[in-house]
Order: C-alpha cells, then structure tokens, then sequence
C-alpha cells in the first residue's frame, strides 16, 4: 500500500533523461539515509522505462549508435563523478558490455549475448543492445531504492499537466488538502504530484509548409510521402522492390533507411579484392536516389580507440578560456571569440599531422614549418589568422590547405553535367573518406574533425545558459557553425561510408545534387527532385522519404502535453531579440537558470515544474548528445549534471531544507558506489 504521506514526484517520459532524474533522486535519497523524505517517483512513459520510445530493444540490429561502445553512459561514472552523490549503478554502457561477456548479467537474450561478445570498446553497438543496458540500468537502479522510495511505472501518455491550487498561485507551495499537479493519462485516469519533471525527449511535430505541400500532393495523386519520423517507427517493408524512392536527407536517419533498404533485405556486404566493400544484391532493393543541402552525406568517425584522437590535445579552445569570457562579466560572440578559439586548434590538428605523416608534400621543412605556424598561431589579436595563412602560403601546396568552413559545402561553385557525373563525384568523396577513417590518428583531415569535435565539448559548456548574445547563438551558433560540425563529427561509423559506396558501385544509390529542390511535377504526376548545380539531370518517383527525425521544436510539436501546456501558458517558448529588431522564437521552452524551472505565460518561475533534456535547446547547444562515460560533468555529462541539480532541487523542497543543507548532509553521507 502507498504512503500517503509521501512525496509525489512525477517524472513524464522514462528514456534516458527521465532514467538519469530517477537515478539521481534515489542516489541522493541513499546518501541521505533516514533523514531523506519518503517518495513516491511516478514513471509515466508509454513505452519500457529506460530506453523509452527511441532506444526500445525491439527495433532492427542493423540500427546502429553513432557514437562507439566507450563513449555513452546514462549515469555518472568515473573519477569525475565523485562531487556528487554516487551512483547505485555506477555502470556504464561499455562496463556493463564487459561484465554481459563475463557472465554476471543474467536475463539476456542469445542475440543479446552474442552482440556484446562480438564488439570491443572501440566498436559501435546497435541501438537495440544499448535500450537493453537503459533498461537493465532502469531495473537495477528502482531495485537500490531505500524502502521508502517507491518507483511507480504509468505505462501510459501524459495528455495534460494542470494545477490543482485553486487560486493559481504558481509561488511553489503545496496547496491545502492535495498535491500541486494534476496528470490526465491517455486512459483517462490521473495522477496527482508535488513535483513534475518534463523529460519528454522526442516529440512529433507539425509539418512544415513545403512538407505539408508534398504530403498533400501525395494524398491527391495516389503517391506516397514518408514525412520526418523515428526510423524504428517506419515500416521499411512497404517500399517496393526495384522502384525509385527519392530520400531527402544524407545524415543519420538516412544511413537507416539504406542499410534496413538492402542488407534489411538479404543484400550482401562482402570485401573486394582491392580492398573496398562490394555488394551483392537481393534482388530486393528499391532504388535510392539521395539529396541534401550539401550534396554528400556526413563524414565518418575515424577508426579510433578512443572517443577524441590521441593525438589532438586542445591549447586554445580549452574551458578556462572559453569560460574566461564568462568569469570576467563579459557575454562573448561566437565568431568573434570562441571560433577564433576553436579554429585555431583545428588547424594545428591538421596540420601538424600532415607534417607527421606527409613530410615529403611539404615545400618547406616540417619543423620550421610547425615552428613558424605555432608562433602565427599564438599571435594575439585578429592578426592570428592572417600570420598563420601566410606561413601556410609559405609551406603548403594548394591542393593540401584546409579550408575548415568551406567543408561544409565539398562541391561549392562546382557544376556537373548530369547526375551521373556527380554520382561519381561523390563516390570519389565517399571512398577517399573511408579510407582517411581507415587511417585513424595519420589522417590530416580527420584529426582536424577530431579537434572540432573536442572543441565541441567546450563549446557547448562555454556557451550555456547566456553564455553568448542571443544574436550570436542565432546567427552564428545555429546558423553556420551548427551545421559544419554536425555534417564533419556526427556522422556514421566509418563502415557505413564504405558501405554506401558499395551501394553506389553496385548501381543501388544515385545522388541529387548539393541544394536540391523537392517538389510535384504535374506533368508527370510524380514528385521530382533536381539540383542547380547538376542541370542535365533530375528524378522522378512515386515516393519520397524524409530521412530525418521530427523537429525539435516545441511551438510545432504535435505533443498532446505539449500544445495542452502552451495553450494553458503553464509554459512558454524562450523568446530573443534579434539583431534587426525582430523577436525570435526559441525551439526550446523558457526556463530558469539550473535546476532550470519552467517559466509561465506572464514570466513567473513555476518552482516544482522542472525541464531536462532536448526541451532546453533554449539555454543549452547540442542536447541530443548523450552523457559521455567519466568525463567532467559540466562538459560531456551535462545531462547527468542536470539530473543531479534537478534531484537536488525536489529533494530540497520536500525536506524542507536549504540548497546548503542538503549539501552539507549529502556531503557527510557521501559513500562509495556498490558497483
């Protein structure tokens, strides 16, 4: 029977966000031992607690994770943990891999099993087998909880969050004679909390116009149009053999709709005889003709047996200076101050590999070269870059220079005859890509990524919670930057390029063309796509696929909770000025600064309504990475320190207690993790 006296604290949504806030409510609850209140936490996710919606170890092991088994962990691990309360399964992903090999995790499938034994730490895991370990991690963590923490599941959706104070208050008090919150479930039932944290993750939204044009083409004229989705939700089946499918997008989705398109459906993958992969089709295969804004699809991760490459070590976009803006009063700009940073330290990854592995290519000796680029590099001011292009003139051919921006568009102001020309211009890109990632840390380019993707980390601590202007975190965060580093360091692992280049070898994937136009012809009666830089060519077919997840925008979402809470004003999408005047609307809600609280309609702190999460795109660059395994928590384990901040904060309300309080008695029962 539940204590009635307990506290309510209901968390909506239970993959891995919503798995870190439970975590990290019963971590601090052990620390506390008897002085902690009695809790209720209530799970309401429709789905399997931990993994969720996106990780369900249900959907297709070809679905791979785009980051390798040593990297994410869901709870905080290592030395850089120990500031807070431990965890009571200090396990992550890797670790538990390792300990699913030597037996000692019972319950696991053969497939299962025989996933974990066949990959390394270096390899990259199946989406599959990593909603395995939140799941287990889920069950394990609810199994540590004191007896008078009580974990409840609502297998459920929540459809509306509404106050139970009469007078609406919102000041953070528990209203007399019930809880705070009122949660109706897509049954029909309610659940009543004191406290509520919003770790909704993914949401569907509403399509954009162009979108909601070719979706209603589709529907008028006998087509198919497959809209933005998660790609475990999409039944790949219904796409016939041997058709034509036009696919927009050629990042992460994209790669799962190609290989469940082919070796889904009995293809083969085998090595050739020079050393590249070739396919061997089943027959099955639709034809896949590919497009986006760049034209090529993001680059692979290198061949590495770390996260970042050894061999880039950052000097310049390090956190005491990207924060020194911050403690000094002063909010930086992006292309003013921190890129100058970051550029600097990709240079010098790059370069000084190429002098490691490519004397010879120099027209200049190595040492004096790096020398001299080192002095430039260190030069203070503006100045930097131009000193530094000057010895580069000095040292380095044309054809082996880094224009570190200009990889964001490989074929700018190159036209092609038709798409067969381009087609093989990208299949000369994707093979030299392959094998740069084959060439792990001796590869130039690729460790330049490695230093954008280092300096990526600092960047996003750096640039937090109104850590940079608004305009600047428009403009220049969002607008170019956003976009260069994702395409270059949050692409697939290296075996997905080299396998798309089979499938282009093997007649099964065309290419577009960079800037492509999507649309209905109808003449035709079919959707066309056709690019301005390849004018002898364009497309034609009866389906088109979005290859990308739905926006993450709050004020589109199709979310019932959602609408129902920015209809009520319970929350408010986070508003900026922009730089002509113009107010600019967030794709995050508006919250406070950590434990980030909602914020309402009129402005006013909602004091138990906690956001964690991608809902805080507002404050917070790049929250769909995962928390990184034993690194700072206020770089790449962000979330697990927003979980922790949040906990803190419930903790603190029902105990009655001051932030200093609890933080002194969680340091005095602070004790070692039993895992």
């Amino acid at each position: 029977m539940e204590n009635q006296d307990a506290r309510q604290v209901a968390v909506i949504g239970g993959g891995p966000r919503g798995t870190s806030v439970v975590e990290r409510l019963i971590a601090r609850h052990r620390v506390l031992g008897d002085s902690a209140p009695a809790l209720i936490i209530r799970v309401v996710e429709p789905h399997d607690p931990g993994p969720g919606h996106v990780w369900r170890p249900d959907q297709s092991r070809l679905f791979l994770m785009n980051t390798p088994c040593l990297y994410p962990t869901v709870v905080p691990v290592g030395a850089p943990a120990a500031s807070i309360a431990p965890a009571p399964v200090g396990l992550s992903f890797d670790a538990w891999r390792d300990r699913v090999v030597a037996g000692l995790v019972p319950g696991l499938d053969d497939d299962d099993a025989a996933e974990c034994a066949g990959l390394a730490s270096r390899d990259f895991p199946s989406r599959a087998l990593y909603g395995r370990y939140l799941a287990w991690v889920f069950a394990e963590v609810v199994q540590a909880a004191p007896s008078s923490v009580t974990v409840v599941h609502h297998r459920n959706e929540a459809v509306s969050l509404d106050r139970n104070e009469p007078d609406g208050r919102g000041d953070g008090s528990v209203p007399q004679g019930g809880r705070e919150w009122r949660i109706m479930l897509d049954d029909g039932s309610r659940v009543d909390a004191d406290d509520v944290v919003l770790a909704l993750g993914h949401l569907a939204a509403t399509l954009t116009p162009e979108q909601g044009r070719l979706q209603d083409a589709a529907a008028r004229h006998g087509l198919q149009y497959w809209p933005p989705a998660v790609p475990a939700d999409v039944s790949w089946h219904r796409l016939p053999a041997g058709k034509t499918v036009l696919v927009r997008g050629l990042g992460l989705n994209f790669f799962d709709a190609m290989i469940q398109l082919t070796e889904g459906r009995g293809g083969r993958f085998s090595s050739g005889d020079d050393g590249r992969l070739a396919y061997t089709p089943s027959g099955k295969e639709p034809r896949l003709v590919a497009a986006s804004r760049r034209g090529v699809p993001y680059r692979a991760k290198a061949d590495l047996d770390s996260y970042f490459p050894r061999s880039v070590v950052l000097r310049y976009c390090t956190p005491e200076r990207a924060l020194a803006f911050r403690a000094s009063g002063v909010q930086p700009g992006f292309d003013h101050d921190l890129w100058p940073l970051l550029h600097r330290d990709v240079l010098w990854a790059y370069y000084s590999t190429l002098g490691r592995t490519a004397p010879a290519g120099l027209l200049t000796p190595t040492a004096a070269f790096l020398t001299a680029l080192d002095a430039a590099l260190a030069t203070v001011g503006p100045d930097w870059e131009a000193a530094a292009g000057g010895v580069i003139a000095r040292s380095v051919p044309a054809d082996l220079r880094l224009d570190v921006e200009a990889q964001a568009h490989p074929f700018a102001g190159r036209r092609f005859e038709d798409g067969d020309a381009f087609t093989a211009a990208v299949l000369a890109y994707l093979d030299a890509d392959a094998a740069g990632s084959a060439r792990g840390e001796d590869d130039p380019l690729k460790m330049a990524i490695g230093a954008l993707n280092a300096g990526r980390a600092v960047i996003k601590q750096a640039v937090a919670d109104g850590g940079i202007s608004a305009s600047s975190w428009n403009a220049e965060l969002r607008g170019w930057f956003e976009p260069l580093v994702e395409g270059l360091a949050s692409g697939p692992p290296p075996l997905r390029i080299a396998q798309l280049a089979a499938l282009v070898r093997a007649g099964i994937v065309r290419f577009v063309g960079p800037n492509p136009g999507f649309g209905f012809d109808p003449e035709a009666g079919l959707f066309r796509a056709a690019s301005p830089w390849v004018p002898g060519d364009s497309f034609t077919a009866r389906y088109l696929v979005e290859a990308m997840m739905p926006a993450n925008r709050v004020s589109t979402s199709l979310s019932p909770l959602m609408r129902q809470l920015l209809q009520q004003g319970i929350v408010r999408p986070a508003t900026s000025m922009g730089e002509d005047g113009i107010p600019v609307t967030s794709d995050g809600l508006d919250v406070t600064a950590p434990p980030y609280r909602a914020v309402d309609r009129s402005g006013r702190e909602q004091g138990s309504l906690f956001v964690i999460g991608l809902q805080l795109t507002s404050v917070q660059w790049g929250t769909a990475i995962a928390a990184q395994a034993g690194v700072a928590l206020a770089a790449g384990s962000r979330t697990l320190l927003d979980a922790d901040t949040i906990a803190g904060a419930v903790l603190e309300r029902a105990a009655g207690r001051t932030p200093g309080e609890l933080a002194d008695e969680l340091a005095a029962g602070a004790v070692g993790s039993g895992y």
